[in-house]
C-alpha cells in the first residue's frame, strides 16, 4: 500500500521537457488523493551533451523508480531515447506500465507495447491499479456499483 511515508516510486519517460501527456500522468495520480508516489524522471534538468552522458542521467532516474509509464508521446518524438529507458527498466527489473495514446485511436507502437507488462487506457483508476499491480504486487479489491432503477 503506498502511503505518505511509502510512496511507489515511479519514473515516466520522457524527452527532457515536460510535454502535456507527461503532465497530465501527474494529474492523473493525484486526482483521487489517497494515491501517494514519488517521481524519480526529471526532464527539466539539464540535458547532458553527449550520447553516454545522457544515457547515464537517464539510468540514475530510473534505477531507484519500482514501476516506469511509458508514453507513446516520447517515442514519436524520440524513439531511439524511450526504446533505452524501456530497456534499461527492464534490464533492471523494473516493470513498464505503458499508456494508450491519450485522446487518439492510434495504437501503441510495437517497439513499447512488446516490452510493456500492462496496457492502460487513460484512466486515473486503471493506471492507479496497475502502478499497484506492477510497483507492489498488490491486487485491487475495487468493486464497480451499477446503480439502475426497475420500472
Amino acid at each position: 500500500m503506498s502511503t505518505p511515508a511509502n510512496p511507489i516510486r515511479i519514473f515516466v519517460t520522457h524527452a527532457w521537457s515536460e510535454s502535456d501527456e507527461y503532465l497530465r500522468v501527474f494529474e492523473y495520480l493525484e486526482a483521487p488523493g489517497t494515491f501517494y508516489y514519488a517521481n524519480t524522471s526529471q526532464p527539466r534538468s539539464r540535458r547532458p551533451t553527449d550520447r553516454e552522458s545522457e544515457r547515464e542521467e537517464l539510468r540514475r532516474q530510473i534505477a531507484p523508480c519500482e514501476a516506469l509509464i511509458a508514453l507513446g508521446s516520447v517515442y514519436r518524438t524520440a524513439p531511439e531515447l524511450l526504446t533505452f529507458q524501456l530497456h534499461f527498466a527492464k534490464s533492471a527489473d523494473r516493470p513498464v506500465i505503458a499508456m494508450e495514446s491519450f485522446g487518439s485511436t492510434e495504437p501503441i507502437p510495437k517497439a513499447i507495447r512488446d516490452l510493456a507488462d500492462e496496457v492502460v487506457p487513460w484512466n486515473e483508476r486503471e493506471l492507479i491499479d496497475a502502478l499497484r499491480r506492477q510497483a507492489r504486487h498488490q491486487e485491487t479489491t475495487r468493486w464497480d456499483t451499477i446503480e439502475f432503477k426497475l420500472d
